[in-house]
């Protein structure tokens, strides 16, 4: 069992930084492989980075490559995602998620379940 609870969203100018937190209990944390995922006003919810258990692959929707980075400590069951030069259509309810069989495809992006869920943190970027 994971419990993951989302904090860092608030408001933010078009071209400033946030840092989501994502603060995950239970004893399989590590063995997880964790994802960001995102849901905007009357959108269906998107996927925008993950992240394997050991923290050495990171996978970015093009919508958010080159401006957001995943990252995460094992030992203090955290993982983040760094947010720069938001843009008002970055604005939605991000979710973190535990990935479960997540299998690294080649020349593709990696499959994966969703088994725990957290509750979503609001991020709202002014023009």
């Amino acid at each position: 069992q994971v419990h993951l609870v989302e904090s860092g969203g608030g408001l933010v100018q078009a071209g400033g930084s946030l840092r989501l937190s994502c603060a995950a209990s239970g004893h399989t944390f590590s063995s997880y492989a964790m994802g960001w995922f995102r849901q905007a006003p009357g959108k269906e919810r998107e996927f925008a980075a993950t992240i394997t258990s050991s923290g050495d692959t990171t996978h970015y929707a093009d919508s958010v490559k080159g401006r957001f980075t995943i990252s995460r400590d094992n030992r203090g069951k955290l993982v983040y995602l760094q947010m720069n030069n938001l843009k008002p259509e970055d604005t939605a309810v991000y979710y973190c998620a535990a990935l479960g069989s997540y299998t690294e495809v080649e020349n593709g992006p990696p499959t994966y379940d969703f088994d725990y869920w957290g509750q979503g943190t609001q991020v709202t970027v002014s023009s």
